[in-house]
């Protein structure tokens, strides 16, 4: 008797899913949107099947309209904040997922409106956000923004077979990771 189980949503997909797993067990799953055989190791370039989401905070001491933004990346503090951002998105009817790597919410966003989009420079780089929802924790407000850019992540088989993450800052990565954009660009 076969392991096999039929999953009716895998049918309606053509492109390859597998998981990413990070340090504390979370997981994320992701589409593989092309890979690449280079000595004996299989690199993918990998786009989660969910929705990423950032979460900003504000600054409280300076007058709304001139605030700044900080991006929440601490997992205390995300952790923190996770119900009442959860809570939040429901409304939206979406579903705010604590996965590897990002957050990400599951559910279809709502329609793209110029004026709910802001650039903010994330890591020396700006990126264009769009405005989810916004809500108050502990007198600190705070905001839910998902990237307008996809969101992509170098992976590499190891020795076992299993999917371990690579950095794209990596020198000997560069070469790997854009021949993997340009074919999917080509595609």
């Amino acid at each position: 008797m076969s392991s096999f189980r039929f999953n009716p949503e895998n049918e309606l997909d053509d492109e390859e899913k597998v998981t990413l797993t990070d340090e504390e067990g979370r997981t994320l799953e992701c589409y593989v949107e092309n890979s690449l055989d280079r000595e004996d190791t299989t690199y993918v370039l990998l786009m989660p099947v969910d929705t990423p989401i950032v979460i900003l905070a504000w600054d409280k001491e300076k007058d709304e309209e001139f605030s700044d933004a900080i991006l929440i990346e601490d997992s205390e503090e995300i952790e923190q904040v996770f119900a009442d951002a959860k809570a939040v998105l429901a409304e939206l009817e979406l579903t705010l997922k604590n996965t590897a790597y990002t957050l990400t919410a599951s559910g279809e966003l709502p329609p793209l409106e110029d004026e709910e989009v802001i650039t903010l420079e994330i890591e020396a780089e700006e990126e264009e956000l769009q405005f989810l929802a916004s809500f108050y924790s502990q007198d600190q407000r705070y905001s839910i923004y998902t990237p307008l850019s996809p969101l992509l992540f170098l992976a590499k088989y190891d020795e076992k077979g299993e999917l371990e993450m690579v950095s794209p800052d990596d020198q000997q990565m560069q070469p790997i990771l854009e021949e993997l954009l340009f074919e999917e660009i080509e595609e």
